[in-house]
């Protein structure tokens, strides 16, 4: 996900995903399974409104070690390829690697 940070592929945060929405950057957006229902709700409206997909997966802990950040429950993808294959996994397709 470094890799990823440093080539401008993932966003992260509220805010910064937010924004990102609205310029139709973001493919996908990741929300923690244990963000508060507030900001799941939030981002469920936002992302229903800019027709981009959503999941629920992991915890915050989990979504902020594999971007190297703390206390980030919102992950937004803007690699096509990268979000297409998230969807894949999460829904019960193939694993990569």
């Amino acid at each position: 996900m470094d890799y990823l940070q440093k080539h401008g592929k993932i966003s992260f945060g509220a805010d910064s995903v937010e924004n990102d929405i609205k310029k139709k950057t973001i493919k996908l957006v990741i929300v923690a399974e244990d963000s508060s229902n507030r900001t799941k709700d939030k981002f469920k409206r936002i992302c229903e409104n800019y027709d981009v997909p959503i999941i629920q997966f992991g915890n915050i802990e989990t979504l902020s070690k594999a971007i190297g950040k703390n206390n980030k429950a919102i992950i937004g993808i803007k690699d096509v390829n990268l979000s297409k294959e998230i969807k894949k996994i999460n829904n019960g397709g193939e694993v990569i690697g």
